[in-house]
């Protein structure tokens, strides 16, 4: 037996460690990115700043941070640190550099989780407007360790155009440059205005996108062409008045409230009116979304993970219908049924979206921020 495994073993580090060492070799396509050019020009992205980083001008433990200092011991502890992902950010620049590399170093090793990848947890995901002023998907960096300095593409075709740059979703960031070959112009655009804003679980938070650009948050910011703040807390969406502190403070075109996923029926019945009564005090016209949990794509055969849904999605309606039968205005609701489509293929274990799913949801929301923008 000793013997045997030993041949085992031998078999293994002969014939197949060399294949997974040669991968780059059979697939080019699976090869590692290039590391960044020598003479390069590097711009900080904090010169010019980022979208969906909320209250610019208030004081910042980490430059990148979705909060504030101040939300550290106001908001729960497990918000803060989740607060402390990059997820949502996205730079915007003009270039007519025919190379494009990154520079950033990221908050945690740990750049990938086991139903995630590590392109979509610590990856920099880039889109460019093309001839017709749509956006476009053009590359993405592929972490392989906590800092990475890179070669994004090369090869683009000439012209000055516009990129935007999405930063990554569950891991933080501790510094972001842009790199484009000397002699090339380059010109920084300045974070928008006017931000559609999304506070959620860990689904909004992005979980289980392929890349940044694939959540359906950005999906939508891309369609509205509008910022997008995304305060999507993994675990941790639970319509807490002291994120709604926050809230408040912001200038959204329209909050979206997406937190039943972290939530029961009792909560939801709870903290939902309170919530959008906050909000409404400081804001009484801007619009106010509220979406019912999707339904895990295996609930079907899952009957207590089918009820707590259906529950859920009573206790908003009755919280939605309360808050209508008080002229609460602006007000306007997104079902859950059918938010990862009905097919059962929208998610990645059950709760998360994948591509398809994020895909799905954004096709969903799209008319009821559409109607609740006024577009």
């Amino acid at each position: 037996m000793k013997y045997l495994s030993i041949f085992f073993l031998l078999s293994f580090v002969i014939f197949v460690a060399p294949v997974e060492a040669q991968i780059e070799k059979l697939d080019p396509e699976m090869a590692k990115q290039k590391k960044a050019e020598d003479g390069l020009v590097w711009h900080d992205v904090t010169e010019w700043g980022v979208e969906g980083r909320i209250l610019p001008d208030q004081e910042r433990k980490r430059w990148f941070d979705r909060f504030p200092g101040s939300a550290d011991g106001t908001v729960t502890g497990a918000v803060w640190n989740l607060s402390r992902h990059s997820a949502g950010m996205m730079v915007r620049f003009k270039t007519d550099a025919t190379a494009i590399h990154v520079h950033y170093k990221l908050l945690s090793s740990n750049l990938a989780m086991p139903h995630m990848p590590a392109t979509g947890v610590s990856g920099v995901d880039l889109y460019a407007r093309d001839a017709d002023g749509q956006w476009r998907w053009v590359q993405v960096a592929r972490p392989t360790s906590q800092e990475i300095k890179t070669q994004l593409i090369s090869g683009l075709s000439p012209g000055f155009r516009e990129y935007a740059a999405y930063l990554p979703l569950y891991n933080g960031v501790e510094f972001l440059s842009i790199g484009v070959p000397a002699g090339s112009k380059f010109e920084s655009l300045e974070p928008r205005q006017k931000p559609i804003v999304f506070y959620g679980t860990s689904i909004t938070h992005g979980a289980c996108a392929s890349r940044p650009g694939m959540v359906h948050t950005a999906i939508l910011g891309r369609r509205f062409d509008m910022p997008v703040v995304n305060l999507g807390f993994s675990g941790n969406g639970r319509m807490d008045a002291e994120v709604g502190d926050y809230l408040t403070q912001l200038d959204a075109a329209v909050y979206v409230i997406d937190c039943l996923p972290n939530m029961n029926a009792q909560m939801v019945k709870e903290r939902c009116v309170p919530l959008v009564k906050q909000i409404r005090a400081k804001k009484p016209d801007t619009p106010i979304i509220l979406v019912e949990d999707r339904r895990n794509t295996n609930s079907w055969i899952l009957p207590d993970r089918d009820a707590h849904h259906t529950a859920n999605h009573a206790a908003l309606k009755e919280a939605y219908n309360t808050l209508q039968s008080e002229s609460v205005s602006n007000l306007y609701y997104i079902s859950g049924d059918k938010l990862y489509g009905a097919d059962s293929d929208g998610a990645t274990d059950g709760s998360h979206a994948s591509d398809l799913g994020f895909y799905r949801q954004a096709d969903i929301f799209e008319p009821v921020l559409r109607k609740a923008m006024g577009l």
